[in-house]
């Protein structure tokens, strides 16, 4: 496609070209060359913190109402170019392109919501009791660095630069070398939507080249990352030499309990539905599922006739439901995965392993396990693919205990018909979302977010934002 051009934001400039060799960005349904990225290195950081430093000081000094605005303007940007940025995100991760719009329309609630919340940022004021008033108010943070993830490629990146914008912070990203059309026209609906120079700039390329210099510049006061928990280890700390601010969406291996008194075809049919979505390739993907022993087959039964009605195919065909994995490493690991898991003892439904009608792209078939046992590794190891392993469970409180097991603790969900079984399971259930009989955690207006080695901060709700500000408090006498 000649007018999808992937570019890079220093300043207020565009540009299509550097000095170092591009990078191929390989479409998983084809395996062809769709576009190639510019890439940076550490002198296109210099250059873009020079441009943030400036940024901070008129940025951060500009009102709320007026920082709104630009919000809003960058949510009508979005919205004019909605058809592009699903094109992008569709060939670049090969979702189906039926699917893409919906990612689009939440990205750009996060600017509207994040528009109110600019100018919902009011300060205290407290009497003393040793005299005069004291006066909390809220300052930008300073100069941010955002690092995001390739499987949700508009969302991910909307997130963080909505409320750093909306706190007054200027930000660079540094989003996937897998999706630099999707970013790129991001990048660009920023500028239109009135942005100014410097306040969000791009960097293409692979981390190794972008993130160390960033990581080790004094005047980046925040990272916020969505990636695995290994580099948000790394990122963690290498943060701690500069006191940076730290937000990390980590890794994530979300339980499903699925108890003796629910509707099990709703149930079996949600739990499909969002298992296979993307390819399963989502953060609160439901992972491993817990179903009562009385009612297990039948859900395995309608489990395995949704996985079989999926179409898999090329993200561009109308008719396909499913399209590939984004990554050949990531297909690979998840194939080695199912080896393992039939190795483990556990009964293969349906699925396993590439489709036979396509010979090329990254494809797996949906898969569906049953009589998993709880130490296969697939219980433990995120798969982020289209892999369902199924156990099952008679007790409440065991179950419950089994699900908390790993040390993750993004989302976890329930099904039940009983308003006491939900409250047990809301409270037991160690994660930062609970869905009860839905998937739906996500929303702009609520906290998004994970525990233990799934990250710690927010992103959406009013709680996000303040991971971008600092709090002074001021005494006045007179």
């Amino acid at each position: 496609m000649s007018d999808f051009i992937p570019k890079i934001l220093i300043g207020g400039t565009f540009r299509t070209t550097t000095d170092l060799a591009p990078i191929d960005v390989i479409n998983p349904c084809t395996e062809e060359v769709l576009w190639q990225v510019p890439s940076c290195d550490a002198s296109h950081v210099e250059e873009a913190l020079s441009h943030a430093r400036a940024a901070l000081k008129t940025w951060s000094a500009v009102h709320g109402w007026q920082r709104a605005s630009v919000l809003r303007g960058i949510a009508a940007a979005m919205t004019r170019r909605k058809d592009d940025l699903s094109k992008a995100l569709s060939l670049e991760i090969g979702r189906p392109l039926s699917q893409a719009e919906g990612e689009a329309n939440a990205a750009i609630e996060q600017f509207e919501w994040f528009a109110g919340e600019a100018e919902r940022l009011f300060g205290e004021t407290i009497p003393s009791r040793q005299g005069g008033r004291l006066v909390i108010e809220s300052e930008p943070v300073g100069i941010v660095a955002a690092f995001t993830a390739w499987n949700f490629p508009i969302n991910l990146v909307a997130r963080k630069i909505a409320p750093a914008l909306a706190a007054g912070c200027p930000i660079i990203c540094r989003p996937s070398e897998q999706t630099p059309m999707t970013s790129t026209i991001i990048a660009e609906c920023c500028v239109e939507g009135g942005a100014p120079a410097g306040v969000v700039q791009l960097l293409q390329g692979r981390a190794e080249n972008i993130s160390p210099a960033l990581m080790a510049s004094n005047d980046v006061r925040k990272i916020s990352l969505t990636g695995s928990t290994r580099v948000g280890q790394m990122l963690m700390a290498e943060a701690a030499k500069t006191v940076k601010r730290t937000s990390m969406e980590l890794g994530g291996h979300a339980p499903v309990i699925v108890c003796e008194d629910a509707d099990i075809d709703v149930a079996a049919e949600l739990c499909a539905t969002f298992k296979f979505r993307n390819a399963g390739q989502v953060c609160i993907s439901p992972n491993r599922f817990y179903v009562h022993a009385s009612k297990a087959e039948r859900f395995i039964e309608k489990m395995v006739a949704s996985a079989q009605e999926l179409v898999v195919g090329d993200s561009q065909d109308a008719a396909s439901t499913m399209g590939p994995i984004s990554l050949a490493s990531q297909r690979d690991r998840i194939e080695a995965l199912i080896a393992d898991t039939i190795k483990s003892g556990a009964k293969l439904r349906t699925g396993g392993g590439r489709p036979a009608h396509l010979n090329k792209g990254y494809y797996i078939e949906p898969t569906v396990f049953s009589d998993v046992p709880d130490d296969a590794r697939i219980m433990w190891d995120e798969p982020f693919g289209p892999v369902a392993p199924i156990a099952t469970f008679t007790d409440l409180d065991e179950v419950i205990e089994r699900a908390n097991l790993t040390p993750y603790g993004l989302a976890a969900y329930a099904f039940t018909g009983s308003h006491k079984t939900a409250e047990t399971l809301s409270k037991g259930l160690h994660a930062g979302m609970v869905g009860i009989n839905n998937f739906l955690v996500a929303h702009a207006e609520a906290p998004f977010g994970g525990v233990d080695h799934s990250g710690s901060g927010r992103e959406g709700g009013q709680q996000a934002i303040y991971d971008y500000l600092n709090t002074k408090m001021t005494h006045f006498t007179w």
